[in-house]
């Protein structure tokens, strides 16, 4: 661990590993305990994103390992190098049905990029070694098993050096004819990825979409590959995602689809758009070959590296005659004409419109107190977000809303649990990050429902004085799968609603502060504070309530209005 300068681990102290744990501390290691390991696996994938690093986690074997599954997971899918550490029953009771004792290999096996199981102490380093390499090559988790009776005792062996593997451009011909096809485009568009961040290819994705007067859409859930208050910005596509960015891929001959593999939910239809254009030219790249071309038709496919296929198609450009170079102004003024439209849509997007919505609102018009429409909150929120903020959002109907709101600046800004979809992963996950830069503010979203499954980690916060600000959209509900209820099962409620107790008062408890929100103009300043009260080393949980309306259906694409003959169980009712 320590030849691959880790300096920071997460988890919860076992008697499994505990005299390897013993001696964290002089080697320089930092053992965060946490309160659940799925948030030590989340705080570890966390730490990874920011800082480009290995994440590691730790735990007790058996009921200790399956805890990390879930957060793992969501490693995978946000191609994360998180290291899972996971300590096993010893290898002479192997099978005996001892205390704590479950087969750990195979419940990773199809989420992590490789998994190393230690046979013999004196293997202990090489897998180890090959553990930490392979998940930064690989750019995901592996799993390290071990049995619990190797972490005792004494080994002679050589300590292995990281492998650093330079990664590549991608193949000379197919570097050409993406090269041609772009020189040819009369209305290019690119499609920033994860892997420009991954990569370090922010510059590069900037300089070549400057070249030729590219719009750049984000890609799902990576709004932080590309400078917001970039001209050339259009925000990003998928659920809840800009208009302005699908209306203009729409019109695209050729997208270059950047450190992307291309996900079948990033490019749903949305806002009643089918945005993917049809007939335009696609090139993909990224550095894993497997994903080239699995889910979209292409035209090119590259394996390589963002940040050096950028490079390198921007100095082959340079030596061609580039058809859309003449009409740079042009496109310019429409890019920045569809962004202003979208603005001043979103402006005036003050709640949702749909039926049930209006219901909700005027329903709450007569409660005791006052509820905060959820879009008019998000916007509050943007306008008042530091321009360094992290920010880690939870899966649900007004986290994803978000997505039309949140703009960063520079790369490694942006957690969310991609394709994975689970709940509970923003707090940890912003924890781990607040680890990683503690210098940059922290924020996380997530509805209650959400909220409940972590909240607990608030502890973790107080007690290992890692300040960060949880904002936690309350509004009585499970917000995402109601909605389906609205729209494909006639408004019959089934364990959608949550009555819950005041979360601040909850955040006071742990040791945080709590603070209750329920006019407009407070989200701004609160969020200010909070994030200047990290300075002092301060948590704080900001409770916003707000309605009851619900934005556009989760998986519009996976559901639809069933049949049901309810009269034959009327008298049941």
């Amino acid at each position: 661990m320590v030849a691959n300068d880790v300096t920071v681990a997460f988890g919860i102290m076992g008697s499994a590993f505990m005299d390897a744990m013993d001696i964290f501390t002089p080697a320089g290691i930092r053992l965060i305990p946490v309160v659940h390991e799925q948030g030590a696996g989340h705080m570890a994938d966390g730490y990874a994103r920011v800082s480009g690093r290995h994440g590691v986690c730790i735990a007790q074997n058996g009921p200790g390992i399956t805890n990390f599954v879930t957060a793992i997971a969501a490693a995978y899918w946000a191609h994360s190098p998180v290291v899972c550490i996971t300590p096993e029953t010893g290898a002479m009771t192997t099978g005996l049905g001892g205390f704590q004792e479950a087969q750990q290999l195979p419940f990773f096996e199809t989420i992590t990029k490789y998994q190393a199981h230690v046979p013999r102490p004196e293997r202990m380093a090489e897998l180890t070694g090959r553990a930490f390499d392979r998940a930064i090559q690989d750019n995901g988790p592996t799993q390290l098993n071990i049995p619990r009776d190797f972490f005792y005792g004494d080994i002679d062996v050589e300590i292995p050096q990281p492998i650093v593997i330079e990664r590549g451009a991608g193949g000379e011909n197919a570097l050409n004819e993406a090269a041609d096809l772009l020189a040819a485009a009369k209305n290019p568009v690119i499609l920033s990825g994860g892997g420009v961040v991954m990569s370090e290819g922010v510059e590069q994705c900037k300089a070549l979409a400057e070249y030729l007067g590219a719009p750049v859409c984000n890609t799902y859930l990576h709004n932080d590959s590309f400078p917001a208050s970039h001209e050339l910005w259009c925000g990003p596509l998928g659920y809840q995602g800009s208009k302005a960015a699908m209306r203009l891929i729409s019109q695209a001959d050729v997208v270059l689809a950047l450190g992307t593999r291309l996900g079948p939910f990033g490019t749903l239809p949305q806002h009643g758009m089918d945005y993917w254009p049809k007939d335009a030219k696609i090139i993909q790249i990224d550095c894993n070959s497997k994903v080239i071309g699995l889910v979209k038709k292409i035209s090119v496919g590259i394996c390589g590296d963002a940040k050096a296929a950028a490079a390198t198609l921007l100095d082959r450009l340079q030596t061609r005659d580039v058809a859309c170079l003449a009409t740079k102004a042009e496109r310019g003024a429409h890019v920045a004409a569809e962004k202003a439209s979208w603005e001043k849509e979103l402006d005036e997007w003050i709640h949702e419109k749909d039926e049930y919505s209006l219901d909700m609102i005027e329903e709450q018009a007569g409660e005791e107190g006052n509820y905060l429409h959820p879009r008019q909150v998000l916007r509050e929120l943007e306008k008042a977000m530091p321009e360094d903020a992290m920010v880690s959002t939870d899966i649900g109907n007004i986290n994803s809303v978000a997505n039309s709101y949140l703009r960063f600046e520079k790369p490694r800004s942006f957690f969310a649990p991609m394709s994975f979809g689970n709940c509970g992963y923003a707090l940890p996950t912003i924890i781990g990050a607040k680890v990683a830069a503690p210098e940059r503010p922290a924020i996380s979203y997530a509805g209650d429902g959400a909220w409940g499954m972590s909240m607990v980690e608030i502890m973790t916060c107080v007690r290992e004085q890692i300040p960060v600000t949880s904002i936690v959209f309350h509004n009585r509900q499970w917000g995402a799968e109601k909605k389906n209820q609205v729209d494909f099962y006639s408004r019959r409620f089934v364990a959608g609603e949550l009555e819950n107790p005041s979360f601040a008062e909850i955040a006071r408890s742990m040791g945080a502060q709590g603070v209750t929100i329920d006019k407009l103009e407070d989200i701004g300043p609160a969020l200010k504070q909070a994030c200047d009260a990290q300075k002092d080393g301060v948590t704080t949980v900001i409770e916003i309530m707000c309605t009851r309306e619900l934005g556009d259906p989760f998986r519009r694409d996976a559901l639809s209005v069933p049949v049901r003959h309810l009269e034959k169980y009327k008298d049941f009712q």
